[in-house]
């Protein structure tokens, strides 16, 4: 099954905190309807990651930042996370 993360600041939310990116969120939310395995992280760590899921509605695995290689990783810097990382 194909894995995605999604990072927290500045991907799901942005740097000024408090504002969702709804255009990221429905990215997030499309692939969970297609039926992908979804994880979130932060370098934040992981009660930071597990509060904005839960505070953005979204049902995902949370994990440590960089903890495994998902087969995508979305992030808003430069990164080599995943096996594909696509920055937003």
């Amino acid at each position: 099954m194909t894995t995605i993360a999604f990072d927290v600041d500045g991907t799901l939310i942005g740097l000024q905190r408090d504002i969702p990116r709804y255009k990221i969120i429905q990215l997030f939310l499309t692939f969970e309807s297609l039926g992908y395995e979804m994880y979130i992280w932060s370098g934040g760590g992981l009660d930071y990651a597990e509060h904005w899921s839960e505070k953005l509605g979204l049902k995902a695995k949370i994990v440590a930042k960089g903890s495994f290689i998902p087969d995508i990783a979305f992030d808003d810097e430069e990164v080599k996370l995943g096996k594909v990382n696509i920055k937003v």
